[in-house]
């Protein structure tokens, strides 16, 4: 029977658990008869050999095995009979197992769930992004896609903007090389906004066959990280140059995009509605983001170190999966728990305070919520009806459109009840996520 439990902390526990061994010999003698059917023992056949010698070579093992799955099982019923809700892997402290010949007992220490009050969402305050999409905004998008399918041919003259140039291109850092296009040309539509300004600057007004040598100054937020705060020195020489030809916005342009009959009216309306719906998601996570960290804020409780750690250990290999998708080399990658410890924390205590909101409020998605997700989901591929039977034929495939889908609820829940102040909010800031 379990001793009392002693309170460390908010969150940590130890206990101590007596196993009495006489319920066990059964299950030790069965064991050794097993291992005496295929013991093999230097002067004796196999099968042979007797019990004393297979207790003399094998009993220590046993003991441990057999004893193991004892502390596993006293363990889980001292949890069970006292409705505690564990979290992690409790750290369990015994004797040698092999040399006990009495009742024993053990300690295990573990740390729990907090236990803590949900306060009143009523005085959270959350920002309702109100965009609208514009004509322009419409026109804008047409023009990118436009430029996407644009034709180039080569021009006699010197580049501009818009423009696309064939280069070679070396650049270094601290005198060293840091990316080279080798002996194959670069492609550059000069212009493009994923790329700095002032390095289009320079290139603007050469010709073909021109060469050129410049440093650029990054800033320190910049986006790539190996640029970030570095001076690079640039030698560029120009092969070609070459005038891009935009489709024109006609029949052949709208049935291009999926429009069958080329209606080019209906063709702006469902760039409308694909941007509306780019918009709302953007706005819907924007929200989201809100109600999740009011939440954090106005609930204070101790998190359990083996939540966070596990967290941490989720995002760490996640990180490593991602850069090597991206052909990033094991020796490049520079990984540390302290890199993901603030994330980890966010996410884990929001994951508790919405499994006591989804079970107080009764707010667990439904059949037809996750049925929703998973349509959502499968969208984005070409068969969706087969991707839709694929997000069922296993269950644990519908965990995350579920989970999504309950977050939805909460989310939902908490803005009938907090307070809402509608913001107007500019397209392009909010297609930037700058709301």
């Amino acid at each position: 029977m379990a001793e009392a439990v002693e309170k460390i902390n908010e969150i940590e526990r130890r206990v101590k658990v007596k196993v009495p061994i006489a319920p066990l010999q059964n299950e030790i003698s069965e064991r050794f008869k097993q291992i005496m059917k295929t013991a093999r023992v230097q002067g004796f056949r196999p099968g042979k050999v007797p019990l004393k010698i297979v207790e003399q070579q094998y009993g220590g093992d046993v003991k441990s095995e057999i004893y193991s799955k004892a502390i596993e099982q006293k363990f889980g019923e001292f949890v069970q009979k006292n409705n505690i809700r564990v979290a992690g892997m409790p750290d369990i402290q015994h004797d040698p197992l092999g040399s006990i010949t009495k009742d024993f007992e053990f300690t295990a220490t573990f740390e729990v769930f907090p236990e803590f009050k949900l306060a009143d969402v009523k005085t959270i305050k959350i920002s309702n992004p109100e965009v609208k999409v514009e004509k322009a905004n419409i026109e804008k998008t047409i023009d990118v896609i436009r430029k996407q399918r644009a034709t180039y041919s080569s021009v006699d003259r010197a580049c501009k903007l818009d423009d696309k140039v064939k280069v070679h291109l070396n650049s270094f850092i601290d005198d060293k090389i840091a990316e080279s296009t080798g002996q194959e040309p670069f492609e550059i539509i000069l212009g493009d906004s994923t790329r700095i300004k002032t390095f289009d600057e320079q290139i603007v007004g050469l010709k073909k066959e021109d060469g050129k040598e410049f440093e650029l100054k990054y800033p320190k937020d910049y986006q790539t990280e190996q640029l970030a705060d570095k001076t690079v020195k640039y030698v560029v020489k120009i092969l070609d140059v070459q005038e891009g030809k935009l489709p024109n916005i006609d029949s052949d342009f709208a049935k291009s995009l999926g429009v069958d009959d080329g209606d080019v009216k209906k063709l702006n309306e469902e760039i409308k509605k694909s941007l509306d719906q780019e918009i709302n998601r953007r706005s819907r996570q924007y929200v989201k983001g809100q109600v999740f960290s009011a939440l954090i804020d106005t609930h204070k409780f101790d998190l359990p170190k083996s939540l966070i750690n596990a967290e941490i250990n989720r995002l760490a290999q996640l990180a490593y999966q991602n850069m090597k998708q991206s052909g990033v080399e094991d020796k490049d990658i520079k990984i540390s728990p302290e890199m993901f410890q603030e994330r980890a924390f966010e996410l884990s205590k929001t994951r508790i305070i919405l499994s006591k909101l989804v079970e107080a409020n009764k707010l667990e998605a439904t059949a037809d919520q996750v049925k929703s997700k998973v349509e959502e989901f499968a969208s984005n591929y070409d068969d969706t009806e087969n991707a839709v039977k694929w997000f069922y034929e296993d269950q644990k495939r519908l965990e995350e459109p579920r989970a999504l889908a309950t977050e939805d609820n909460v989310v939902d829940w908490v803005l009938k009840t907090c307070k809402v102040e509608t913001k107007k909010v500019n397209f392009d800031d909010a297609l930037a996520g700058k709301f």
